[in-house]
C-alpha cells in the first residue's frame, strides 16, 4: 500500500498549521453534559501517531493510560483540579514507564540494570514525544486539546487511581475534543532567546525585560492587563506552586523507585 505524500507542505502552510494549535479546555458535549467521544477510527488513528513516535534504545518507556470510566474520569479531574478530564472527548494520562523493560528482559531469561536517572530522562522524553504525536494527530483531525500539569497536585492518589506499579510515574494528562471555545493565539518568548547559534547565549536583562512585554497578554484575566513576571512569580518564585509541588514529586519518584539520589 502507497502511502500519500502529505510532508510537502510550503513554509506558509506549516506556520499556518501551527498558528491554528490552541490550549483548549472546553469541548462539545453529549446534551446531558457527558463526553462527547471520538469515533473508533479517529482514536485508532491518535493513538497509532502516538505509538509512531521517537524512542530512545527503541525502548518506548511510556505508558498511556486511556481514562474511560466516567468514575475514573471523575476522580482524575479533582485529583489534578481539572474539571474538563471528566468533560473532554477523550482523556488521557502520560506516564514514563521502564517497567515493561525490565520484564522484557525478564521474560527473555535476563535482568533489568540500576538506572533510575537515567528512566526519568528518557522516560519522560518518550512520553512527551508520544503524547504530543497523539494531540498533532487529533488537531490533524479537527480536534483541539490541553497538556495537563496539574496530575503534580495529588501524585499519590493518581498512582493508586491508576494502579501504577513501581518503574511508573504520571507526568502529565492529556485531554482532547470539539472546541467549545476559541482562545486567542498565545504569544511565545522571542526566538533569538529560544535558539542559540553553537553555544548557549544567557539573554540580556534588557532582552528578559523585552520578553515579559511580548509575554504579558498571555497572563490576562478578563479586563485585567497581563502580568507575566506576575504569573512566572507564582508559579516558580519562592513559596509558588512549583516549590509546594516538589516534595510530593521527590516522595513519589521514590515510590516509583526511579529516585537516583542518596538517600
Amino acid at each position: 500500500m502507497t502511502s500519500p505524500d502529505l510532508r510537502h507542505l510550503s513554509a506558509d502552510q506549516v506556520r499556518t498549521y501551527f498558528d491554528g494549535h490552541r490550549t483548549v479546555r472546553q469541548y462539545v458535549t453529549q446534551e446531558d453534559g457527558s463526553p462527547l467521544r471520538l469515533s473508533a477510527d479517529h482514536l485508532d488513528a491518535v493513538l497509532h501517531a502516538a505509538q509512531r513516535a521517537p524512542t530512545d534504545a527503541t525502548a518506548q518507556l511510556y505508558s498511556i493510560i486511556h481514562l474511560v470510566s466516567p468514575q475514573v474520569r471523575a476522580e482524575a479531574a479533582r485529583m489534578t483540579t481539572n474539571p474538563h478530564i471528566a468533560t473532554a472527548s477523550e482523556a488521557f494520562v502520560l506516564c514514563a514507564d521502564v517497567r515493561r523493560v525490565a520484564r522484557t528482559l525478564e521474560a527473555s531469561g535476563s535482568q533489568g540494570g540500576h538506572w533510575p536517572a537515567v528512566a526519568v530522562h528518557f522516560g519522560i522524553g518518550d512520553a512527551v514525544l508520544a503524547g504530543q504525536n497523539l494531540l498533532t494527530a487529533a488537531e490533524m483531525l479537527g480536534y483541539q486539546g490541553c497538556w495537563i500539569g496539574g496530575v503534580l497536585n495529588d501524585l499519590d492518589g493518581l498512582i493508586d487511581l491508576l494502579a501504577l506499579p513501581q518503574g511508573v510515574l504520571p507526568f502529565s494528562a492529556l485531554t482532547i475534543g470539539q472546541a467549545a471555545e476559541q482562545p486567542p493565539l498565545r504569544p511565545r518568548v522571542p526566538r533569538p532567546l529560544v535558539v542559540h547559534a553553537d553555544a548557549y547565549r544567557d539573554a540580556t536583562p534588557e532582552e528578559l525585560r523585552g520578553a515579559v512585554e511580548v509575554m504579558n497578554p498571555i497572563a490576562a484575566r478578563r479586563d485585567e492587563p497581563g502580568d507575566w513576571a506576575r504569573l512566572l512569580r507564582a508559579y516558580f518564585g519562592p513559596g509558588g506552586g512549583m516549590e509546594k509541588r516538589e516534595p510530593a514529586l521527590e516522595a513519589a519518584l521514590q515510590r516509583q523507585g526511579l529516585w537516583g539520589a542518596q538517600a
